[in-house]
């Protein structure tokens, strides 16, 4: 008799602190927030990602009546920002604003500082896939696609490709898969170090974001031969894409995302779902992914719970095909 009424005791007992708990959770979910959201960037000053969580992070300190704190944690490829974001408070005053290097990192580091699925919640999705382009210096003898593929299975491992993050590295690499050639792989710090290298002349190639190189394209020192998507690029449209130049599988683009720690309540993530969808179509933001080569998009958090997944599957397909080892 006394065990059962013991179990009955803490079972109340845990009824009541359950519903203790959403109490105050739902609570923290009317006020917030009383205090300015910080958006973590785990990406140096300066990068698109930067320019990006601040021209929407603006819209959001509108709906939300409060100040939003753009902080750049840059360095070991994401992780610093990144782990930061997973060990913050889950109270959603700490955000993290990041892309697909989120994803890809799994695939190509043994050990992480944290989960990236596991220690985060979904916000949103706020822009699509954006092709990449694949460049090379205005002295290079290659003047399409089918140039370099049809020197690199000439002299297999003879070119290079220079790449400054996740999906420069792996866009080269389905580029490989795809066309059944081999190039040496050429690490850099980011995007700009490696571009440098190909106006040099130093590098070959490189499959970059169009942000970083289009105003190297425009300016004459270097040459864009392939987008790799489905369709021509506004800004380059004198430019092939991937079916024109006869690989169209070869698509894969950069994107962003918003995540939370994981324990956020969800009515809090909801809210940041809900401005983050108004953000992303204000004008402002409209023209800004207009002059940087982006598509916005808003949509719910398991519209980008399914997009994570699928990409998961497609990032870690390419990696596995390509025999890279996570360092």
């Amino acid at each position: 008799m006394i065990e059962k009424r013991k179990q009955a005791w803490l079972s109340a007992a845990g009824v009541i602190a359950l519903t203790a708990g959403l109490t105050l959770a739902a609570h923290a979910a009317e006020s917030y927030p009383n205090k300015p959201i910080r958006v973590v960037v785990p990406f140096p000053a300066g990068s698109g990602a930067d320019a990006t969580a601040r021209v929407i992070g603006a819209e959001i300190a509108k709906l939300a009546h409060q100040g939003v704190i753009v902080e750049n944690k840059g360095g070991a490829n994401g992780f610093i920002g990144t782990e930061q974001v997973a060990k913050a408070a889950p109270d959603g005053y700490t955000l993290l604003l990041t892309s697909n290097t989120h994803i890809a990192n799994k695939f190509l580091f043994k050990k992480l500082p944290y989960d990236p699925i596991g220690d985060f919640k979904a916000i949103s999705l706020y822009k699509k896939p954006t092709p990449l382009v694949l460049v090379v210096g205005v002295d290079s003898p290659f003047k399409s696609l089918a140039d370099v593929t049809a020197e690199a299975r000439r002299s297999p491992g003879k070119l290079s490709y220079a790449s400054g993050n996740s999906s420069s590295r792996v866009g080269a690499e389905l580029y490989k898969q795809l066309a059944n050639v081999d190039m040496l792989y050429v690490p850099f710090k980011g995007n700009p170090e490696g571009l440098n290298e190909v106006i040099a002349g130093r590098v070959d190639m490189m499959f970059s974001d169009v942000t970083a190189c289009m105003p190297l394209v425009m300016g004459g020192k270097l040459r864009a031969l392939v987008v790799t998507g489905g369709e021509r690029m506004p800004s380059l449209p004198s430019v092939p894409a991937a079916p024109e130049a006869g690989l169209p599988k070869l698509e894969i683009g950069s994107w962003g995302m918003f995540l939370a720690p994981v324990r956020t309540p969800d009515a809090v993530v909801q809210k940041l779902n809900d401005w983050v969808n108004q953000a992303v179509k204000a004008p402002t933001v409209q023209r800004y992914f207009a002059n940087n080569n982006g598509i916005g998009f808003a949509g719910s958090r398991q519209d980008l719970e399914h997009f994570m997944s699928s990409e998961m599957d497609k990032w870690g397909t390419i990696v596995k095909r390509a025999n890279i080892q996570p360092e």
